[in-house]
């Protein structure tokens, strides 16, 4: 069939033409310059996948198995790419199965335009076959959602979903059509999107907040910077790194914050949060002024609330204006994208080095290599760790993977041990704590990076709750690493039960298939390690791998994951074992 190439070009001039609703989609997605859709079809959306076929040599389509590995494959493509991820599905069970994934990109704050079939109009309301009020489901769960009921309403309204979707904070919005919207004809013409009234994507950043911040920063004995997803997504890595370079205050990240400034910078201190490094934890309700740019105070990294960073001064630089004083007060709230806000405080920042502050966190580092690094990386027990194969991936990919982790004890292994060089390199689910996102979503990272190695960083148990995107490997061809760390268990689980409920291991332990044999059926080059002397080399031979390769590593069954912040204790209760 012929492709429309000229319609096409058509779309982008401005030119009317007279298409159908469905038609107009494509043409709309086209326009906003997306080449990748994930989805799956189905009858309330047949009219658009028809014209998607028409379509194919322009907008790739690519059948994922399930739709919330679609909406997590849409994921991953944006959080890599730095895009708008789309993702497509039919009426009733296959819009609800997207919601998972609609759900974890609102809390993490990831662009996704979510396009979902509807029973025609007149059956709205009358319970027909696959008919589900999606927009009242996801409502709480999106950025912004709407139901077109007629075909002239489609271009406005995704040129307003794809400007809301990437603009100020960004997040998912979810575009419901209506099957007889999809087969009526108009004179479509389309134009993008540049603001809303009564939506203000950037608030007007105050030059008396950023005078404030730079007098509390410039007279800071102990000041600490923690930053968060909010610097990857406003492009503030170059202003972040002359921000902590100028004024020599230690800085550390939280887990979507990770890469934004490389590891091995002598100012990055590490990780803050439950499962974050000894040092940032317990200095945190110590220093002076606390910097928060681009996070939002997340209760897995503030713990107590009554007792988190009581003695600081706090600077809270942030884009969505709900986040102030939403969980922390906020002493100087410096609102804004924070990209422009560390360029506008930059010049009225004194040079500093803040030596025998930062030696501190050297010295809590030395305990914690002490009492948990050195047994993660360098262990003398026979079984194998997850930090070793982390540690080995890094050395593999010279700390240029993208490393797509599940969620979990592994989850929080990756993000302790692994190691960036490139900003956009750390993808997993924050705020949701989605089990089944990594193997999804590292599709969506390697087509949203080809370039870049993707490895998939996932424990026994998530894998089995998206592990039929194996399929989508096998079809697409698309080369990701999948490495399992399979401890026959549901690790994190496990571990709370050990440490709080008195070793009652109530449905954690794990009865698992043969994933090697698995992975061969879907002609996945795939290889087992339970040996310490084996793992190096089959690592290096995944990653050595042009195509797909699954890597199944038997690692410690009853291995836990410190240090530790108990849940609704302090900062500064962090446990090293």
């Amino acid at each position: 069939m012929e492709v429309k190439t000229l319609k096409k070009e058509e779309s982008k001039t401005g030119t009317s033409i007279r298409v159908s609703g469905a038609e107009a989609v494509i043409h709309c997605l086209l326009a906003e310059g997306i080449d990748t859709v994930y989805g799956y079809p189905g009858g309330a959306i047949m009219p658009i996948y028809d014209e998607l076929f028409k379509f194919k040599d322009e907008l790739h389509h690519v059948l994922t198995r399930h739709e919330q590995g679609a909406a997590h494959a849409a994921q991953g493509y944006a959080r890599v790419s730095g895009k708008v991820g789309v993702a497509m599905a039919t009426s009733g069970p296959g819009a609800t199965n997207l919601v998972t994934g609609i759900a974890d990109a609102q809390i993490d704050s990831t662009p996704l335009v979510c396009i979902t079939g509807q029973v025609a109009r007149h059956l709205l309301g009358s319970d027909a076959f696959q008919e589900t009020d999606i927009v009242g489901i996801s409502t709480p769960v999106t950025k912004w959602n709407y139901q077109i009921t007629h075909a002239s309403e489609i271009p406005e309204v995704i040129a307003k979903a794809f400007y809301i979707a990437r603009s100020g904070r960004p997040g998912p919005v979810l575009i419901d059509i209506t099957k007889n919207a999809q087969f009526e004809e108009f004179d479509f013409k389309y134009q993008k999107c540049t603001a809303i009234r009564s939506y203000t994507a950037k608030p007007t950043i105050s030059q008396l907040k950023i005078e404030e911040a730079a007098e509390a920063i410039n007279n800071a004995k102990k000041p600490m910077i923690v930053w968060g997803q909010g610097i990857i997504l406003g492009k503030a890595e170059a202003e972040l790194k002359a921000f902590v370079e100028k004024t020599g205050i230690p800085a550390a990240w939280t887990i979507l914050g990770a890469s934004a400034l490389p590891n091995t910078h002598p100012l990055n201190v590490g990780m803050v949060g439950m499962h974050g490094n000894y040092g940032p934890n317990i200095l945190t309700n110590e220093c002076d002024v606390l910097i928060a740019l681009g996070m939002r105070f997340d209760d897995r990294v503030t713990g107590d609330l009554s007792t988190y960073a009581k003695q600081a001064k706090v600077l809270h630089f942030e884009i969505d204006p709900a986040e102030i004083n939403k969980n922390v007060h906020a002493d100087v709230p410096v609102l804004g994208d924070v990209k422009e806000s560390l360029e506008a405080i930059l010049p009225l920042l004194k040079e500093n080095k803040h030596e025998a502050w930062h030696n501190e966190f050297k010295e809590k580092y030395k305990i914690e290599f002490d009492k948990v690094i050195k047994n993660d990386l360098q262990p003398e027990k026979e079984g194998l760790t997850m930090g070793e194969v982390i540690e080995q991936i890094n050395i593999a990919s010279k700390h240029e993977a993208v490393i797509v982790s599940d969620v979990g004890q592994h989850q929080m292994i990756a993000c302790r041990y692994a190691k960036f060089n490139t900003s956009k390199s750390n993808i997993t689910s924050g705020g949701l704590g989605t089990m089944g996102f990594a193997l999804p979503a590292a599709i969506g990272a390697k087509m949203g990076a080809p370039k870049r190695e993707v490895v998939a960083v996932i424990g026994d148990g998530g894998y089995q709750m998206t592990i039929q995107e194996l399929g989508t490997i096998f079809q697409t061809g698309v080369p990701v690493k999948i490495v399992v760390l399979n401890n026959e268990f549901l690790g994190m689980v496990r571990q709370w039960q050990q440490l709080f409920f008195d070793k009652r291991y109530a449905s954690t332990e794990m009865t698992n298939p043969d994933f090697i044999k698995i992975a061969e059926g879907y002609h996945i080059q795939a290889k087992k390690v339970t040996k310490r002397e084996d793992l190096a080399t089959a690592v290096e031979e995944m990653m050595a791998s042009p195509d797909a390769y699954f890597l199944e590593v038997q690692v410690e069954k009853e291995d836990n994951v410190f240090p530790m912040i108990p849940t609704g204790a302090s900062v500064s209760d962090v446990r090293l074992s």
